[in-house]
């Protein structure tokens, strides 16, 4: 599913778009199954361990804009996990023993989803090295019009950059203060099937889908095994419990990694969105049919 000169470009630009690594079927599969968690959501007030909404949400009309840990809330985000071209894809830019960090599920809704501003996952995790790496499963065909998910090819050779305001971790890069530009960012687009796959220490972030189709978008965090987080660590017997391929291991490999800690905590808890709300400058705009219902 991966050729060597694929693999050279993630290494070289930290990401990498794969074609059709789901079949029609398996993508078809996974479709049913988030239109009947989506649809779960009526009725539902506030966030909850499953839905994170859009701040124009209601009960009577709901508006979804992540669905939360996925891989817990249906065994077929599982499945897709076990798909050997997929594991194919991990080993090689991984090496051969690959963990699960976690999953999630983007909706970026037509007319409305949300934007994620500027950021490095590493910011959200580090870990004792940065053979890590996040999963972009596209449910829909993904182009700029639909707000894909936009990078900075190379940025995973640069420094951590502070994702800090006011004082609190907010999740989120000013733009006004890092000497980046953002000018240069590359699109991740592709056809439904297709799976991006970008390095923990890449910068990246995606507009407003103000266009008529939506872009759900299906991410895994995967580390190699012997990458230990330096922050949230539960316990070990779940920790291995989420081992993709492979076998874990009890000796944590350290590597010169630039780390900023994720710490005060976000003054505003839960995803990413929520943790943005407090950044002090943003990039992208966001239009009134975000706010309206």
């Amino acid at each position: 599913m991966i050729t060597e000169t694929q693999v050279q470009f993630y290494r070289d630009n930290g990401y990498v778009v794969v074609d059709n690594v789901l079949d029609a079927a398996m993508l078809s599969r996974i479709k049913t199954i988030v239109s009947e968690i989506l649809a779960g959501a009526k009725g539902v007030a506030t966030h909850t361990d499953i839905y994170d909404f859009e701040p124009s949400h209601t009960p009577e009309r709901p508006r979804v804009r992540r669905i939360k840990k996925p891989t817990q809330v249906n065994p077929v985000f599982q499945d897709v996990l076990r798909l050997p071209a997929l594991q194919g894809i991990l080993t090689k830019l991984l090496g051969p023993n690959v963990r699960l960090h976690g999953s999630k599920l983007n909706t970026k809704s037509a007319g409305y989803g949300s934007p994620v501003e500027w950021h490095q996952d590493w910011a959200f995790y580090p870990h004792t090295n940065d053979d890590i790496l996040a999963i972009g499963v596209m449910l829909d065909d993904v182009a700029m019009e639909n707000g894909p998910m936009l990078v900075l090819p190379g940025t995973h050779r640069g420094p951590t950059y502070d994702h800090h305001a006011n004082g609190r971790f907010c999740g989120a890069m000013n733009p006004a203060a890092v000497p980046l530009d953002f000018s240069k960012a590359v699109a991740c687009t592709g056809k439904a099937g297709s799976m991006s796959f970008h390095h923990v220490r890449l910068v990246h972030g995606s507009a407003q889908n103000t266009s008529d189709r939506q872009r759900q978008l299906l991410l895994y965090e995967c580390s190699a095994a012997d990458a230990w987080p330096l922050v949230n660590f539960t316990n070990l017997e779940e920790f291995d419990g989420r081992m993709i391929c492979g076998k874990p291991t009890v000796e944590p490999r350290l590597t010169s990694v630039p780390v900023r800690m994720p710490l005060p905590p976000a003054l505003n808890q839960g995803s990413i969105y929520e943790n943005q709300t407090a950044a002090a400058s943003r990039y992208f705009s966001v239009t009134a049919a975000t706010e309206t219902v």
